[in-house]
């Protein structure tokens, strides 16, 4: 069984040393996604249709609403891995442009090549998550230098624009702009991809080729995304028990619940919130 070892979480995002030993669905996040090997066996990770190697000298990376899932071979020993969840809003007070990190295309390739730099600052923050679990300064701090290592790496940082103005975002149709917002708006259990779909006056078939051309990612997958980030912050910031969290947010009973939230986080809810609260 997988275990959480640590996760701090602040303005950044979240960090999370992961022991791994089970595979995870295929999910987004709306944050760039960095995958780093600490020790253990190698393994791998489905970004799009395609399997990228996570090794000591190999590092994923996971464009914010970029569709990924972690393959686990049960054959091989456990992986410990530190994951970054980096918000783009904390990213943009290092450099206006990598504001750029919220929205596909930030990253040139899915996978690269780690440099002596960047493992020893991988090393170095998942220590300090490890040796000092409620100091959320230091780790901000040693995340601070791993980020911008990364960046400089493994980004065209330098052709971001000095000013988010000139960015240009991937054309939405009006109806799937219309359809997101209905989907973020709403709280508790979601309507299904078919009620969506009417909504949009558009048969279920167009409604998907639609929703991906226009995010690159499926409506099913959209719909994970916002509800287990309402999930993520309802389990790390409030004291409501799980049984009310798993009604609130829509889920028939409080196993089905447990299940959404450890295929999506690879832990269960509850120690998610035990260990996330050793950095509060």
């Amino acid at each position: 069984m997988s275990t959480a070892l640590r996760i701090a979480h602040g303005s950044f995002g979240r960090v999370a040393l992961l022991d791994m030993d089970r595979s995870l669905v295929r999910h987004a996040h709306p944050q760039c996604h960095v995958l780093l090997k600490v020790e253990g066996a190698d393994t791998q990770f489905m970004v799009g249709d395609r399997a990228y190697p996570l090794t000591d000298t190999n590092a994923v990376l996971v464009d914010a609403w970029t569709p990924h899932a972690y393959v686990h071979d049960p054959a091989r020993p456990r992986t410990l891995i530190l994951a970054l969840y980096v918000e783009p809003h904390w990213l943009k007070e290092f450099r206006s442009g990598w504001a750029a990190s919220g929205a596909p295309g930030f990253f040139e390739q899915p996978s690269g090549e780690v440099s002596p730099r960047i493992r020893q600052l991988t090393l170095r923050l998942a220590a300090e998550l490890v040796e000092h679990p409620d100091c959320t300064h230091a780790h901000e701090q040693a995340l601070s230098e791993l980020m911008i290592a990364v960046i400089e790496r493994f980004t065209p940082w330098r052709r971001f624009p000095a000013s988010i103005r000139g960015m240009s975002a991937k054309s939405c149709d009006w109806r799937i702009r219309r359809i997101t917002e209905a989907m973020r708006a709403r709280e508790g259990s979601c309507a299904s991809v078919d009620q969506f779909a009417k909504s949009a006056g558009l048969s279920r078939a167009q409604f998907f080729r639609l929703f991906e051309s226009s995010l690159g990612i499926s409506p099913k997958i959209y719909l994970n995304v916002v509800r287990m980030e309402r999930v993520l912050d309802a389990v790390m910031h409030q004291d409501m028990p799980f049984g009310e969290i798993s009604e609130r947010f829509g889920f028939p009973e409080p196993a089905h619940f447990t299940r959404f939230f450890r295929d999506h986080a690879g832990v269960s809810p509850r120690e998610f919130r035990n260990v996330s609260r050793l950095a509060s």
